[in-house]
């Protein structure tokens, strides 16, 4: 399950409804990205995600499919925020359930690689001297290429 929204949401409702008459699940895996009060070692006071209607829908559920492909999940959830946000807020929130933990725990880091390097949202962040777009980080694309040589590996 997928939505996009500008509200926010409540970490432990969403975990019990993903669960609620489940008893198949032996795992439940989760990530909360929330906005930090600093980057790059300047102050932020804000960040604002914009996105694409329709567009980052499909591809969230694309990514998700592609979870569910490759692992033996239960039940899986992506909720991603968009909007104007403030330090301390949350921004994404990712779940996974299966009946062990390392499919969850796989599965969880693999959405989130994907989120951070497919998913069409762009953000920017702003602090007392201003703001600016936050480009790609080398890092996220490292984290998501491991993930295609883990495939070329198993071929």
């Amino acid at each position: 399950m997928i939505r996009v929204q500008q509200q926010d949401f409540d970490i432990g409702e969403e975990i019990d409804r993903l669960r609620a008459g489940r008893t198949d699940i032996g795992a439940i895996v989760s990530f909360t990205g929330t906005v930090r009060d600093t980057a790059k070692g300047a102050p932020v006071t804000s960040m604002t995600l914009e996105h694409y209607p329709g567009m980052t829908e499909k591809e969230l559920e694309r990514i998700e499919a592609e979870a569910n492909a490759r692992w033996p999940l239960h039940a899986s959830l992506i909720v991603h925020r968009t909007g104007r946000m403030t330090p301390g807020e949350n921004i994404v929130l990712v779940v996974t359930a299966s009946a062990s933990r390392g499919a969850a725990f796989e599965a969880a880091e693999f959405l989130m690689d994907y989120l951070k390097t497919d998913a069409p949202f762009w953000k920017k962040e702003e602090g007392p001297d201003g703001g600016g777009w936050v480009d790609a980080r080398d890092s996220d694309d490292a984290a998501r290429k491991r993930w295609s040589a883990q495939d070329k590996a198993a071929e």
